[in-house]
């Protein structure tokens, strides 16, 4: 019988793009046939439980979570599947809010060791997804909210034929594999998209819209396009939460509490409230109640989570330009502060000098770090692209000590940001529990 780590050690055997520097995308290196056959192995459990698919470039981790909290509020039994985890692997495999228990990865992973035997160039997610189809199935899931990892024509999640897709905003991120306009990216993203499945589009830019909406057509697929579907409005901001204002078309307004902050997740709020309406027409039943106790007891954290107050500690998952723009303008908007210490790092392959074009203005010391990733970019590396823009800043390895010197300048009024990467986040995360003498969040052996 295998471990959990005799598990982890066997899936992260094979090829894992998310710990690659460079690599080609291309359908014969993501080849969907492979997850075809492991699948069909397996009796095909991606058939046997009814699913959401959601892809984007930025908020499709937090639109998942709310639509999978709103599904679970309604009575249904909801598997959520998400990319990459903080802290532990059980965290992307998820029934009912509950991590997918260390031994059922043991077993699931020791019944399909033989299976993948048979089935050449695995590579580690395309595993991780069918394993967390056999969960499902297994568990008599009602609803499935399967995340995109990467793009979404050819990644391992798209396999399924889902009751609806949905396509959140559509930015510049992983150029160098989907492309290096927006309408590439957009066409990696609208791959999703299944003949004669409902299609739910966040608001998008002209040319990213222009592709789903071609697509659309061409597949027969009904299209609701968020911001012509549904108004709504902020009402309130706090570093506690936000609520927010509502309506279909020329509907009943209707508030709402949710606990994610920053205006961007409004956004995605809205995309999910669409969706619920895409669902409910297929005669998914969700209460008016279900809604409103879904999205205010929704959990997503390394999105704009504050840890600490005096000074403010705050972490951000941001790895684009426009997340990072996002972040800088929300954080003067939700939190009174004198100065601000940024911690930065970055992986390979994010746009950094992006990102620091619109985080730097907001900094008044920076401190750059390395993700805990084989492709987490070196601060001398970093330090450069801070150069280049006319800055200065202090190298400090691992997060852990980043953070402690960044608290170590801060002074009570004032804040710090940790971000670039949500591995940056992890490792923040866990070293300000230790630090505050928190509960240090479980990691994997």
């Amino acid at each position: 019988m295998l471990t959990y780590k005799d598990a982890l050690d066997y899936i992260y055997s094979f090829t894992d793009y998310e710990k690659k520097t460079a690599f080609q995308y291309s359908p014969e290196r993501f080849d969907l046939g492979r997850v075809v056959r492991l699948l069909a192995l397996l009796d095909n459990p991606h058939r046997k439980f009814r699913s959401v698919h959601v892809a984007g470039t930025k908020g499709k981790g937090s639109t998942s979570v709310m639509i999978a909290s709103i599904l679970r509020a309604a009575g249904y039994r909801v598997g959520l599947y998400t990319s990459p985890h903080l802290h532990t692997f059980r965290e992307r495999i998820r029934l009912d809010d509950e991590m997918i228990p260390e031994r059922s990865v043991a077993i699931l992973t020791e019944r399909l060791q033989p299976l993948v035997a048979q089935v050449p160039n695995l590579t580690t997610f395309e595993i991780i997804t069918v394993l967390a189809c056999e969960y499902f199935a297994e568990s008599a899931a009602d609803l499935v909210v399967l995340e995109v990892g990467l793009g979404g024509r050819l990644d391992a999640t798209n396999v399924v034929t889902p009751l609806a897709a949905v396509i959140t905003p559509i930015s510049f991120d992983h150029t160098q594999y989907l492309g290096h306009t927006l309408t590439a990216i957009a066409t990696e993203k609208a791959g999703i998209i299944k003949p004669g499945v409902p299609v739910v589009s966040a608001p998008q830019p002209a040319e990213a819209l222009a592709v789903i909406e071609a697509t659309c057509r061409e597949r027969g697929a009904p299209l609701t396009v968020v911001d012509r579907a549904w108004e709504w409005r902020s009402e309130k901001a706090t570093p506690e939460g936000q609520t927010f204002s509502a309506r279909p078309g020329d509907g009943t307004w209707n508030t709402y509490r949710l606990p994610l902050l920053g205006s961007h997740q409004l956004v995605n709020a809205a995309t999910t409230l669409t969706t619920v309406d895409v669902l409910r027409s297929l005669d998914i039943d969700v209460p008016a109640e279900a809604v409103a106790a879904g999205l205010a007891n929704v959990r997503w954290p390394g999105r704009l989570e504050v840890m600490g107050r005096r000074p403010w500690v705050v972490v951000d998952g941001a790895h684009n330009g426009d997340s990072a723009r996002k972040l800088a303008a929300a954080l003067p908007i939700l939190f009174p502060y004198r100065r601000m210490v940024l911690v930065y790092g970055a992986l390979a392959g994010h746009s950094v000098p992006d990102m620091l074009a619109a985080l730097l203005p907001a900094a008044d010391e920076v401190i750059l770090t390395r993700a805990g990733n084989p492709r987490g970019i070196s601060p001398a590396d970093l330090l450069a692209e801070v150069q280049a823009q006319g800055r200065e800043a202090e190298c400090v390895v691992p997060v852990g000590a980043a953070l402690e010197r960044a608290l170590h300048i801060a002074g009570a009024e004032d804040m710090v940001c940790v971000t670039g990467s949500l591995y940056v986040v992890a490792d923040a995360r866990t070293a300000w529990y230790k630090y505050s003498g928190g509960p240090i969040p479980q990691t994997d052996p």
